[in-house]
Formats: structure tokens, C-alpha cells, sequence
């Protein structure tokens, strides 16, 4: 809180950030809310960093606690990693809403309630014995009671539309409310009404004057003290948009397609969270992208497979379920050494698990989740944005050495979102594909077969030939193949050969890896910590290492992209630290590799429950290796403290 100015009859408050939280039923708009309030938070300039929370269950009872979505938002005028550790302001549309979401609000923070949904039945089924609006349990909050179903209706009513479709309205009344009372510009909302309900001209009406009720019961009501301002952050110059994470990873697959001169081809069966990928790439058939939606997971990959066969980039998507029907063709992928990206987005497990959680804990699958000796790189993205570079990473190690790839995301980079600058078209790496042209056999009057395991130097890739070349035919197969001539070989010693290359091939990638980067104020190894981290843990180790040094201590970060191969350096990095903590969204997967690889007594911090780390999580168990007890340090005033 810095300044203050006279506006009306409020006082505008500025703040450096602030967390905020919709929540209602699954079917009141909550995930559109927000992201509208956050797309405008973008545009005004502000940092922003989102978690969207779905209900499990598609249609689950309204008013009930398992009907409940949530979006919370993060905006700040400095640099942030992540969504916020808890919510300083929460917008409840029912009971409900405020019973399942309360337990995150942060001590003494804003509650503002849909009163008018707080009747006796609705009480009854969010498992309220009273009304929390009036028996004092919420004594420590500062509660905003708006009626706002009603006056949704009132303006609706006058727009002539039907009480039902009126109330459906209120979402919009919510958003223009928050927006008034955070300061955000009314014309984006009002333009992108305009063009999302267009086809309906009494829909479009009825939102536009909720929204514009929402906005003005907050100007006029005299209910709040005051607004609030959060200034635009001070970020890289650049054009900007904001992005969700399967969003980037589409776009980097159409950016590495184009940077390979290769038509993109995604065979996929539709799984939660994976699916947006489908969706955004089934809409750019402009940019040479074929999608088939496949009739199961087996089908997608078999279809990508093919695609990969005929010299394109052949791409399937899923979710861990997938992976494991999927498991098999990966196998095949891996001895027809063809370029393809397995991209899963993963979720809490096992079997159907929690498939609206987020979850790391695909790791060792991707890793170990084939039968036979059957190795596979492994790449992860660490934010939504970073999506987009690590699909341009996979497809370019898949097309170089010919290969399977694992692309590891999970549901909350999926879903969440942040500003993303947008690159430089012509700074991206291009991708060589290098397809054979012409036989390759030994120097001889130029009559000698296609030779299609016969193996660059360099790589160990073996050629890639596109169907109908002349002179290239050939045939492949999930049997084992003989060295060079690629024929069905049952030879024990041929055998051994062929699994020990394509082990050194992907072993071999490393070389084409940057060495992992060290974030250590203190030099490097002179911190007496090292967080490693890998995938969506990315910006909550950040931010606690942020929260670290301002209480004077000292701690360093180092974070992987590269799972299989490791950087070449990793090792030296791991024994330079007296301590090493891996905090990884699963009961220690990470942990168990690098323990093996470099036997280094590296400490595990899991967690399981189908949400992201909080920075403060992570911030304690550093202070608890530290042996500081966080009362005799210096307190950390923001949760996500700038840069």
C-alpha cells in the first residue's frame, strides 16, 4: 500500500499485488470469469499467473461441494512465479463455494459473497448446520454481502430476457463488481461480450448489463471503502499475450514443424487435461496441421506412427491413462526409430484418478514404461509459457536422432496461464531433417540397395526416407532389425548390437544438451542449499527461494528440462552442495533417478494432492534444513517477493 487518491466518494488504494479467487458452481462461469479478469489484467500490463481448479466430476449436484470450480488469479506490478500460496480476496457465489474455498483464504482476508444464494437449502446441501453469514464464524474476514442473483435478474428482466437465462447472468455482475473494484478497464470486457455472444443479441444485451451492473453497484452502492489499483509490471519490451500452457505447446509444435519444412500431423483420442491441445491444432489446418481424433488412445499414436513413416512430424497427445495404452507402439516407435512426440499432460493417478488434478507422477513411466530395453529422451516444461520451447526441444530431438520423445506437462501448466512475450520469428532454431535422397550403400556402380539402419557418425540416427523416393524402398516392422540392411534378424549377437545403439544414441544426445544453469546468489555451490526441481515446480521453488533471501539467507536453484539424458554436468552440480532437496508433485520419482545416476544423498519434499506446491511449503523445508527457525529471521512481507 503506497498512495491514495480522492475518486467519488472512495479512496483508491494501490497495491503491489493481489490474489483473488471466483468460485461458484461448475456451471456458473467461474473458469470464464476468470480468465476474462485475467486476460484484461494482462492488457493493462500487469503480471498475472493463474490457477484454474475444475470439479472431478462433470456433473455433479449443484450447490454441492463436489460441484464447486474455482479460477484464482495473481496480478502484481512485479515480476511473479505463481498463482499466489492462498487467496487474499475470494468471490463466492454460493455456499458451497465458500465452504470449499475458505480454508485458502488468507487470515483477515475479503470475502464477497453472493447473498442472495445463502437460503436454507442451499445451506443444507453444502453441509452448513447454520448460516456463516450471520453465527460469527467469519468474524476474522472482511465479508461483503451483494445480492447479486437479484439484481443480475432486475437488469435482465429489462433487457427482456427470461428469469432463467437472466440468472445465468451473474458471473458477468461479479466480474464487472471486481473489476470496478480493482481498477480494471471496462472497454476489453465490453468489446469481447460483444463478440463471444453475437449470435444471440439478447444473451449478449442481458451480460453486458449485468456486467455493467456488477460494476456500477460498486461505484455507487458506498458498501466498500475503497477501490484498489495494481500498476502494469515493468516487463521486457515486446509484443505480449496471454497463454495457457497446451495453447504454447500447440504453437511450438506448429513453429517447430515450419522450422523443419514438415507438415504437422497430431493423432489424438480426447482426455482430460490434454485435450485443448486438439482443439487449438484442429483449428490451424492454415498452417499444414492435419488432426485426426482418433476412436481410442492405440489408434492416435498407431495414426502418428504412420504419419512419422510418410515425413511428417507425427505428434500424439494424452494423459497418463493414455500412456498406458500407448505404451506398446512407443515400443515400436523406438525400434522403427521414426521422429515422434508423445506429449502427456499429467494427472493424479492411478487408473482414472483424479482427472481434473495435476500430478507429476509420470516420470518413471516415461522413463522405465516399456517392456524390453527401451529407452526414450525425456523433456519437460516448467511454466505455460515455457510449453512452447520445450515442444520446439522435443520435435527437434525427435527429428535429429530419430526418435520417440516424451514431452512431460501436467494439468495445472496446462490450464494455468501467464503473459508470454512473443518470439522473434526468424531467431528460431531451425530443425534439419535431413531426409535420405539417394541409396547409401557402399561406393560401387551405384546400383547398391537402400541400407536404412546404416547410421550417421555423429548422431546414430538412422535414415529417414520418405515413401516413394526412388531407390529408397524399404520395409519396417516391430521385429528386431539386422545393423545397416534393416532386415528381420533373430541373430542373439545382432540383437545385442542393435539395443546396446539404440541406447547410445539417446545417451548420446546429451551432447546436443546446455549444460544446467545454477541460480545461486552466493556463487556457485556457495549456498549451503541446492533446490532441484523439474515441470510445474519451476515457479514455486522460485518464488521460495525469493522468499529465502529476503529473510538474508542464501539458497540455490537449479531446474531440468532434460530428464533423460541428464546435462553433463548435473553430476558436478549435485556434489558442489552439502545439501541437495528435490521437490517434486509425487512420492519422489526425480529423487530416485539422480540418487542412482550420481549417488548423491539427495532429500525428497513430495506432495500428492492434486494441487501445485505453495511457495511457503517449499520455503519451510529449506528453513528446516537450514535449522532456522523462521521466528528469528527476518519476516518475508509479500508472498511472491519481486525479483
Amino acid at each position: 500500500m503506497s498512495t491514495t487518491t480522492e475518486q467519488h466518494q472512495h479512496v483508491t488504494v494501490e497495491l503491489d499485488r493481489v490474489v483473488i479467487r471466483f468460485a461458484g458452481d461448475s456451471g456458473d462461469g467461474m473458469q470464464l470469469t476468470g480468465n476474462q479478469f485475467t486476460t484484461v489484467s494482462s492488457l493493462f500490463g500487469n503480471d498475472t499467473a493463474t490457477l484454474p481448479d475444475f470439479p472431478a466430476e462433470i456433473r455433479a449436484p449443484a450447490g454441492t461441494l463436489a460441484g464447486v470450480s474455482a479460477f484464482q488469479v495473481h496480478i502484481s506490478d512485479h515480476d511473479i512465479l505463481t498463482p499466489g500460496d492462498a487467496p487474499s480476496v475470494l468471490v463466492a457465489m454460493n455456499p458451497a463455494a465458500l465452504k470449499a474455498n475458505l480454508g485458502a483464504v488468507a487470515p483477515g482476508g475479503t470475502l464477497i459473497v453472493n447473498v442472495d444464494a445463502f437460503e436454507e437449502r442451499a445451506l443444507e446441501k453444502a453441509g452448513y448446520p447454520s448460516n456463516p453469514l450471520t453465527d460469527g464464524s467469519l468474524a476474522g474476514y472482511t465479508v461483503y454481502e451483494v445480492p447479486m442473483t437479484s439484481l443480475t435478474m432486475q437488469v435482465g428482466k429489462e433487457a427482456g430476457v427470461k428469469p432463467r437465462d437472466a440468472e445465468r447472468s451473474k458471473n458477468f455482475f461479479a466480474l464487472g463488481l471486481v473489476s470496478w473494484l480493482y481498477s480494471r478497464p471496462t472497454d476489453p470486457t465490453l468489446e469481447w461480450i460483444r463478440n463471444r455472444f453475437k449470435a444471440d443479441a439478447l444473451i449478449c444485451d442481458a451480460n453486458t448489463r449485468a456486467y455493467k451492473a456488477g460494476y456500477h453497484f460498486g461505484e455507487t452502492a458506498e458498501l466498500f471503502e475503497s477501490n484498489y489499483q495494481v500498476r502494469p509490471a515493468q516487463l521486457e519490451a515486446g509484443t505480449y499475450t496471454n497463454i495457457t500452457g497446451n495453447t504454447a505447446l500447440a504453437w511450438g509444435l506448429i513453429a517447430a514443424a515450419h522450422q523443419a519444412g514438415l507438415s504437422l500431423f497430431l493423432g489424438s483420442y480426447p482426455i482430460t487435461p490434454a485435450s485443448d491441445i486438439l482443439h487449438e491444432l484442429s483449428k490451424q489446418k492454415h498452417f499444414g496441421v492435419r488432426t485426426l481424433q482418433a476412436e481410442d488412445e492405440i489408434a492416435g499414436i498407431g495414426a502418428a506412427i504412420g504419419a512419422a513413416f510418410g515425413g511428417a512430424l507425427g505428434v500424439t497427445t494424452t494423459s497418463g491413462p493414455g500412456i498406458d495404452l500407448k505404451s506398446e507402439s512407443i515400443g515400436l516407435a523406438v525400434s522403427l526409430e521414426l521422429p515422434l512426440v508423445v506429449i502427456d499432460i499429467q494427472r493424479g493417478g492411478p487408473s482414472t484418478g483424479l482427472p481434473t488434478k495435476t500430478e507429476q507422477s509420470d516420470l518413471l513411466h516415461a522413463m522405465y514404461g516399456r517392456h524390453g530395453e527401451s529407452p526414450v529422451p525425456i523433456v519437460a516444461a516448467k511454466t505455460p509459457s515455457h510449453c512452447f520451447e520445450a515442444a520446439l526441444e522435443a520435435a527437434r530431438i525427435a527429428i535429429t536422432y530419430r526418435t520417440p520423445v516424451f514431452l512431460l506437462s501436467d494439468g495445472y501448466l496446462a490450464n494455468g496461464s501467464e503473459p508470454w512475450r512473443l518470439p522473434d520469428v526468424e531467431a528460431l532454431p531451425e530443425i534439419d531433417p535431413a531426409f535420405a535422397t539417394a541409396p547409401d550403400g557402399e561406393p560401387g556402380d551405384g546400383t547398391e540397395p537402400f541400407q536404412p539402419y546404416r547410421r550417421d557418425q555423429r548422431t546414430l540416427a538412422r535414415p529417414w526416407a520418405r515413401p516413394g523416393t526412388p531407390g529408397l524402398e524399404h520395409r519396417i516392422g516391430g521385429l528386431e532389425k539386422a545393423d545397416v540392411t534393416g532386415d528381420v534378424s533373430y541373430d542373439p549377437a545382432n540383437h545385442e548390437r542393435m539395443t546396446r545403439l539404440r541406447a547410445a544414441k539417446v545417451a548420446g544426445i546429451v551432447a546436443s544438451l546446455p549444460p544446467v544453469e545454477v541460480d545461486d546468489a552466493a556463487g556457485p555451490g556457495g549456498s549451503p542449499v541446492l533446490l532441484l526441481g523439474w515441470g510445474s515446480t519451476y515457479g514455486a521453488i522460485g518464488a521460495a527461494v525469493r522468499r529465502v533471501r529476503a529473510r538474508g539467507l542464501q539458497v540455490a536453484h537449479a531446474h531440468l528440462m532434460h530428464l533423460n539424458p541428464f546435462p553433463s554436468n548435473l553430476g558436478d552440480v549435485l556434489r558442489a552442495y552439502d545439501s541437495v532437496l528435490v521437490p517434486e508433485s509425487n512420492l519422489g520419482q526425480l529423487v530416485k533417478l539422480v540418487r542412482a545416476e550420481y549417488l548423491v544423498d539427495a532429500g525428497s519434499l513430495t506432495k500428492v494432492q492434486g494441487l501445485p506446491f505453495r511457495a511457503a511449503e517449499i520455503e519451510g523445508a529449506v528453513l528446516e534444513l537450514l535449522g532456522v527457525d523462521p521466528e528469528a529471521v527476518a519476516a518475508v512481507p509479500k508472498e511472491d517477493v519481486a525479483s
